[in-house]
């Protein structure tokens, strides 16, 4: 009998464990796109053109790859901005990659 009650109580927390591990799963490319992009606008306004550009690059990745996984207008136009912010964040232009990037988050903010 307690070998049962062991068993089913291993059973039960091996339940538990495996399904809140669920909600440790990786966020969407969307919702990545969207933070980064987010960081890259904030940075450009701040001056800080690299980290703008760290930023918009991993916003561009995640784009692109939100953009395969289900294609949308918003999505491209969101990739042609923040293109645009990295090579402006790369260049030294922090203001007009932040507004690139400010551009990108409103089509990814966009997209349904």
């Amino acid at each position: 009998m307690r070998r049962r009650l062991a068993a089913a109580a291993l059973v039960l927390g091996m339940v538990t464990l495996v399904g809140s591990g669920i909600s440790w799963a990786a966020k969407s490319h969307m919702t990545e796109a969207t933070e980064h992009t987010q960081a890259a606008a904030e940075h450009g306004k701040a001056g800080h053109a690299d980290v703008a550009a760290t930023h918009a690059t991993a916003a561009l990745q995640h784009a692109e790859a939100a953009q395969k996984e289900k294609a949308d207008p918003h999505k491209e136009a969101a990739i042609k901005g923040l293109k645009e912010a990295v090579e402006h964040g790369k260049a030294g232009h922090a203001d007009v990659a932040g507004k690139a990037a400010a551009g990108a988050l409103e089509h990814l903010k966009a997209v349904k």
